[in-house]
């Protein structure tokens, strides 16, 4: 099998995206199927996005789903073998996906994805340093989740894990794969960019450093519980729970407000994660 325009489809979960996804889907080949999955009720921005780009289907959440779920959402609409999972604020090259069409005929991988184009922030990781090959295409442990191409087939209907809203969703994804022996692969000819923490607007800045400091502490417990047990969860995030804490008092006595909420969110996100509540935080984008 191998991948081909017909057979893939594009999925990008959005929200508050309006100012920086066209440069993202202006670089996508417009014979190829995309689906758009907007965390919002944002109708106004759905009918912008059918009316400027072809083979283009939108979806509205109604509620901000996270990305692991959001993602899952866009994959079940989806009807091609093989879907590729792309953050809004990334940008493909002019034949990053023409290179990984060629590579991937009769190729037996669960992940693939194309290469950061910066050196200094690689989009993979490998556990052994001295397995690390230089050819086109390499295996690796993990990628990072703005950029893959997933077979569905080699899922079983099992893809995100959407109990995590926000962090970690595409490492779980990836762990599981190794775990089941299956291959993950990057392709160093293809190459894509991406801007990072662009995917929302800045004017929301605050709030989603709130949000970013809550679900990485809930998200980092709920990851390390899940795949090596409570205690290796709870003492390295204990730590962090106890520095936030000294931090949030510090910073109420001298009334830094946005500090104070910030390493508050941290304790928080940590404390939830280790009651098993639910990744319930969310940033107020209204």
């Amino acid at each position: 099998m191998q991948i081909t325009k017909e057979n893939l489809t594009i999925i990008i979960v959005t929200i508050k995206s309006q100012k920086i996804i066209d440069n993202c889907l202006k670089s996508i080949d417009p014979e190829i199927k995309k689906i758009i999955v907007e965390n919002s009720s944002n109708k106004e921005f759905v009918n912008y996005l059918k009316a400027k780009y072809p083979n283009i289907e939108c979806y509205l959440t109604g509620k901000n789903l996270g990305m692991g779920s959001g993602n899952n959402f866009g994959i079940k609409k989806s009807k091609t073998r093989y879907v590729m999972i792309l953050n809004p604020d990334t940008i493909l090259k002019k034949n990053t996906l023409n290179q990984i069409f060629k590579i991937s005929k009769n190729l037996d991988f669960a992940i693939l994805s194309p290469l950061s184009d910066d050196k200094d922030y690689p989009n993979y990781k490998i556990k052994d340093k001295s397995k690390k090959q230089h050819n086109e295409l390499f295996e690796v442990d993990r990628v990072d989740g703005y950029a893959m191409i997933l077979d569905k087939e080699k899922f079983k209907n099992s893809f995100f894990d959407e109990e995590i809203f926000m962090y970690l969703e595409n490492d779980d994804l990836c762990l599981r794969v190794k775990k089941s022996k299956g291959k993950i692969f990057v392709h160093s000819n293809s190459l894509i960019s991406h801007l990072g923490g662009k995917t929302v607007d800045r004017k929301y800045l605050n709030e989603i450093e709130f949000s970013r400091n809550w679900h990485w502490n809930w998200s980092k417990f709920y990851f390390r519980k899940k795949h090596y047990g409570f205690i290796k969860a709870f003492i390295p995030g204990f730590l962090t729970f106890i520095k936030a804490i000294f931090k949030t008092s510090y910073f109420f006595m001298t009334n830094d407000k946005i500090k104070r909420k910030l390493y508050y969110c941290r304790a928080s996100g940590f404390m939830n994660a280790v009651l098993s509540k639910k990744s319930w935080f969310r940033p107020r984008l209204d």
